[in-house]
């Protein structure tokens, strides 16, 4: 049920090391010249410790991110291809309606042509 990540192991980490510093204070046989040069190098310890694991944090979130920027990319690139799929099918789509309606015209006035020929040599048959 607990979650495993690196915040609360970080926080659980500090926290022994700061138990064990204060149980090192209290049981040490030192002066306190060479307590207190020892706690400056524990602390020291820990702030290194705390700068490394502060740094594999910032590391492993920019791996996010720049996987995340690849996956972005390749859903824009995957977007663009439909894009100029699509406008390549309708462009396709509007020539053929353009040639239907220009054979549509040409057979209208072809239609008409035939009937200005017949009614022409209709009229010149009762004419003549």
């Amino acid at each position: 049920m607990s979650e495993d990540n690196g915040t609360s192991g970080l926080g659980w980490f500090l926290a022994g090391l700061g138990i064990g510093a204060l149980v090192g204070v209290l049981y040490a046989p030192k002066s306190g010249s060479e307590t207190r040069s020892d706690l400056i190098a524990s602390a020291q310890d820990a702030k290194e410790k705390a700068a490394a694991l502060a740094q594999q944090g910032v590391d492993r979130a920019n791996g996010y991110v720049d996987q995340g920027k690849q996956v972005a990319g390749e859903y824009v690139d995957k977007g663009k291809e439909y894009y100029e799929r699509g406008r390549s099918q309708w462009t396709q789509y509007v020539e053929k309606g353009k040639d239907l309606v220009q054979d549509q015209q040409d057979k209208v006035q072809a239609a008409i042509d035939a009937g200005k020929e017949a009614y022409a040599s209709k009229t010149a048959e009762q004419e003549g």
